[in-house]
């Protein structure tokens, strides 16, 4: 089955979901385009009657028009209860992305201008750290994408619970891999933290999302993701 985990070339949808909070962001939205169309096929029916039924060419009665309290009811109570019935899954929404599980794996994630930095700290003394840069054009090879590939990719395992802490040396970025259902802001001083679980192997890409200055454009996001024995086979020798 092939795979959407990169932006594509006139892209007008979701990349595929890896992880459950990204499943679970494209639902909703899927859910809410039904409410917004049907409201926006009443909004424009009544729009159009009004114009029709009003028409000074058609209709040069005029009318004192009256408030009327069970109309003005309607209208203030309709889109409170669609509001309402909104909130219910976004709310879950929201609370399975804050939701904190026991992590296996902690990762701290450093913005820099232009470039990121990875830090594994729970493998030997010094644990692991090591910097992501983009690939320039000129050293990418076939099937490499512009302006989304790195020297060094994020590598995390899959079906496991991951602890991502955000942190920034210098200006605000934001760490934001569509594919995982992740975008957080770094921010200098303060340190973040967000939970990954990556149900599938692949590789995923993203970009800083908040303008940084003059290179933003230029510190892509590769994470793989990796069955357990690879991982650890990866933690070895990195070790």
């Amino acid at each position: 089955m092939i795979r959407n985990d990169a932006p594509v070339r006139w892209g007008m949808g979701f990349q595929d979901p890896a992880t459950p909070v990204a499943e679970g962001i494209i639902r909703l939205h899927h859910e809410l385009m039904y409410v917004i169309i049907t409201i926006m096929v009443m909004v424009t029916y009544l729009m159009l009657r009004i114009i029709y039924n009003y028409d000074y060419r058609r209709n040069r009665e005029v009318r004192k028009e009256r408030s009327g309290a069970l109309i003005e009811a309607i209208w203030t109570l309709t889109p409170t209860v669609i509001l309402m019935i909104i909130a219910v899954p976004s709310f879950a929404l929201l609370y399975a992305i804050e939701e904190e599980v026991s992590p296996g794996v902690t990762v701290k994630i450093i913005g820099h201008q232009w470039y990121w930095s990875y830090e594994y700290s729970d493998y030997g003394e010094e644990g692991i750290s090591y910097d992501s840069y983009m690939i320039g054009e000129e050293d990418l090879e076939e099937g490499d994408l512009r302006l989304l590939e790195v020297d060094n990719r994020l590598v995390l395992p899959i079906k496991t619970h991951i602890r991502l802490l955000l942190t920034s040396s210098d200006v605000i970025h934001s760490w934001a891999v569509p594919s995982l259902g992740v975008k957080c802001d770094t921010v200098p001083g303060r340190l973040s933290q967000v939970s990954v679980y990556i149900k599938r192997e692949g590789v995923y890409y993203g970009q800083c999302s908040e303008l940084c200055g003059m290179n933003h454009a230029y510190m892509p996001i590769v994470v793989e993701g990796v069955k357990v024995e690879g991982y650890k086979e990866w933690i070895k020798s990195k070790i």
